[in-house]
């Protein structure tokens, strides 16, 4: 079955809202700098900024989230995307394939640095997805 959360941008203040989040919610909380990421090569911001956040609740994601930025910058009101758990590399193919009619994708289906399958999408209507499917889960 898939699974969809919000994965927020937060320009710089991704850690103190994860925490903030947590000591709303409870739950575990994953922090990963973008010092010795993937990204560290690229980035121009503070290494210890967040390259990827999550927050699970009884082991299921419930929020996650970012310092990390595309090409149009942060722009406030748009920084959230709608982040798909794919259940099987077919389903992650099809949807991939689906939201992309009309829109355009940002990142091509490829295999990523964790091992998962990952691409983002810009639909149609403006709203952003990133589809990951973890290969060891199935």
């Amino acid at each position: 079955m898939n699974t969809i959360n919000p994965y927020i941008g937060f320009n710089g203040k991704c850690r103190e809202a994860m925490i903030f989040y947590q000591q709303c919610f409870g739950g575990d909380l994953e922090l990963r700098e973008v010092a010795g990421s993937p990204m560290e090569q690229s980035w121009q911001g503070d290494k210890d900024q967040i390259f990827h956040s999550a927050l699970t609740i009884s082991g299921n994601p419930f929020i996650m989230g970012s310092d990390m930025r595309d090409q149009n910058g942060y722009i406030k009101g748009n920084n959230i995307t709608l982040a798909i758990g794919c259940s099987s590399e077919d389903n992650i193919r099809n949807l991939f394939e689906d939201l992309s009619k009309n829109g355009k994708v940002l990142k091509p289906l490829k295999e990523a640095s964790w091992g998962g399958l990952f691409g983002s999408i810009e639909d149609q209507f403006g709203i952003t997805w990133f589809l990951n499917y973890e290969k060891d889960n199935s």
